[in-house]
């Protein structure tokens, strides 16, 4: 029994095999989506929820407050607003003996927090800076009053200026019958007095400003110092203070902005009354008072919100363009 054998040359095995052609599967081309139509979804609801609650709660009001100080109104019903142009402003600035006292109080609140308690805060960041032991347990000491609600704070500081068992007055004999100082009640004593708990909690915000922009310093900038033989308080005057830059515009508005809202404290002292009036607190007396004059208070917060633009702006424009130029 003989066989063929047949020999299969490289051209006739390239050769496809006769019938239907094979179908060969396409490469999807273009941009895959990775997010699904639930995960859009999720987030236009997690992106958008906060957007419409801080317009409404910041933009709407804010503007709305805007308009109302043109107008009159006791609160109830919206067909009792009426319109009265300037008529604010001018019972404002002419016929409300506790506005400019307010106005002063601010400025002094502003004044006294940018001269002691920021000066002491970037001392205290400086000093923690140069990883001395326990720096930790320091920060979180001086940084604890920051945490703690200010409401909470006042109920504190009112316990150590009482006249009868409070700290000060314990410490110096002053709580004795005849001899008593009414820190809180003499109108000469208790702006001083709310000030100087303000500043113990404003102490430790510039603290952790401060120390958070000089971690950021350039290490070699020292050292380069160190080597032109600069001591410690060389270096610091003429090398890294000067890189502190944006850091202080970032507590000189922030000091700004604490200085135009200070509510808290003064209001759990006394509520504003006897020599601690503050604009805040005529705003809050004015809107949700007896009286509630809302038209009249909202006349004083657009002038409190003037003041604060009026400071913050130019000094950020200032600031801007000198970084702009260097």
């Amino acid at each position: 029994m003989s066989s063929e054998t047949t020999t299969k040359t490289p051209e006739a095995a390239a050769v496809p095999p006769p019938g239907p052609a094979p179908v060969s599967k396409r490469v999807p081309r273009g941009h895959k989506r990775l997010l699904t139509r639930r995960d859009r979804i999720t987030l236009g609801f997690m992106a958008g929820v906060p957007t419409i609650l801080h317009v409404a709660l910041v933009w709407v009001t804010a503007l709305a407050s805007i308009a109302l100080a043109f107008t009159s109104w006791d609160g109830i019903g919206f067909g009792s607003i009426k319109w009265v142009g300037l008529d604010n402003f001018r019972q404002l600035f002419t016929d409300n003996p506790q506005f400019w006292p307010a106005v002063e109080h601010n400025i002094i609140w502003f004044v006294v927090l940018i001269l002691i308690p920021t000066p002491f805060g970037l001392f205290l960041a400086v000093q923690l800076d140069k990883n001395i032991r326990f720096s930790r347990v320091y920060q979180t000491a001086f940084f604890l009053p920051v945490v703690v609600s200010l409401a909470v704070t006042g109920f504190v500081w009112q316990l150590v200026y009482n006249p009868d068992t409070g700290l000060i007055n314990s410490l110096i004999g002053a709580n004795k019958p005849g001899h008593y100082i009414d820190w809180i009640g003499d109108p000469k004593l208790n702006l001083w007095a709310v000030l100087i708990a303000a500043s113990w909690r404003h102490t430790g915000y510039m603290m952790i400003l401060y120390l958070a922009g000089l971690k950021g310093v350039d290490p070699s900038l020292r050292e380069a110092s160190s080597l032109d033989g600069a001591n410690e308080w060389q270096t610091f005057k003429n090398v890294i203070f000067p890189t502190l830059r944006p850091t202080n515009t970032v507590v000189l508005v922030v000091t700004i902005i604490e200085a135009l809202r200070a509510f808290d404290l003064v209001f759990v002292f006394n509520k504003g009354a006897q020599g601690t009036e503050l604009l805040s607190i005529l705003i809050t007396n004015n809107i949700i008072g007896e009286s509630s004059r809302i038209g009249y208070g909202s006349a004083i917060a657009v002038v409190l919100l003037v003041i604060s633009l009026a400071v913050i702006i130019p000094y950020l424009i200032a600031t801007f363009r000198k970084e702009r130029q260097a």
